[in-house]
């Protein structure tokens, strides 16, 4: 259950590094939350997810974990490289198409979730949420600084 709050945390201070300032100056949106919120909000997102892949492994049958089991790993790899992709190489539009492709990602796995266990499908709901209102930040601040 701790492998996306480590491994979030680990691949947060990689692609976050030496980039703070950088953010800083980037002109964002008036929505954009203040820079503490995102560690907080990411930890209890990461949270979730892994309570959730729990309940979902916990409730599959063993023939069935592996299709359970692979969206939920492909949307944690989308999540990590995201990171990376906004902070560490500044391609914000790479990162605004990557993150479509994690949200398609993530409905997906709620969907299996549900299948197996509808807690571990309704857990995912807030991060489905996060993912839409990071990407609308994503997008604003692309548009913002096109230069």
């Amino acid at each position: 259950m701790l492998v996306p709050i480590i491994g979030g945390s680990i691949t947060g201070w990689l692609a976050n590094r030496s980039t703070q300032k950088q953010y800083a100056k980037l002109e964002k949106p008036s929505f954009s939350p203040p820079p503490h919120v995102f560690p907080i909000a990411w930890t209890a997102l990461y949270g979730l997810l892994g309570y959730a892949k729990y309940r979902a492994e916990q409730h599959s049958n063993p023939e069935d974990v592996r299709k359970v089991l692979t969206p939920y790993e492909l949307q944690l790899g989308l999540n990590y490289i995201r990171s990376f992709l906004f902070f560490k190489w500044n391609l914000r539009g790479t990162a605004l198409i990557e993150m479509t492709m994690l949200f398609a990602m993530v409905s997906l796995t709620a969907y299996e979730f549900n299948k197996v266990d509808k807690l571990a499908g309704k857990l995912l709901v807030p991060y489905l949420e996060w993912i839409s209102f990071a990407w609308a930040l994503n997008y604003s601040i692309w548009n913002l600084n096109k230069y």
